[in-house]
């Protein structure tokens, strides 16, 4: 299939060097839309993008769910313990337990960084 788009002479720049990945950005971009969309993920959005902005060890240890992402978890656990989760639900669930893995790592790493750089 083939589209036509007319972009900002700005996002063409910036897509140029990309040119042979742009059915790949589209479907990521369009993963994070829909993301963003559904109230389920916006959290992760959130965590990712922190840990994106190449945070300081401190700032990764304190590092702690916003209310509307525990607000989420909360939701999912309180349901899945009383009535079950749908398929959509469970796939949330899994991110969320996948999110929770790299925040983990992340944490571990920055107090191995604190940690060596007050044994020097």
């Amino acid at each position: 299939m083939q589209v036509t788009f007319d972009l900002p002479d700005e996002v063409v720049n910036q897509l140029q060097p990309f040119a042979d990945k742009l059915p790949q950005i589209l479907e990521l971009g369009l993963r994070e839309l829909n993301a963003i969309a559904e109230s389920g993920f916006s959290g992760m959005a959130e965590v990712v993008e922190f840990l994106a902005s190449l945070p300081t060890a401190e700032a990764i240890i304190a590092l702690r769910p916003s209310e509307s992402l525990q607000a989420q978890i909360n939701t999912l656990v309180e349901k899945n313990r009383t009535i079950g989760l749908t398929v959509t639900e469970e796939q949330q669930w899994l991110g969320y337990q996948y999110l929770e893995h790299i925040v983990r790592m992340a944490k571990a790493r920055a107090f191995k960084k604190i940690k060596k750089a007050d044994a020097e």
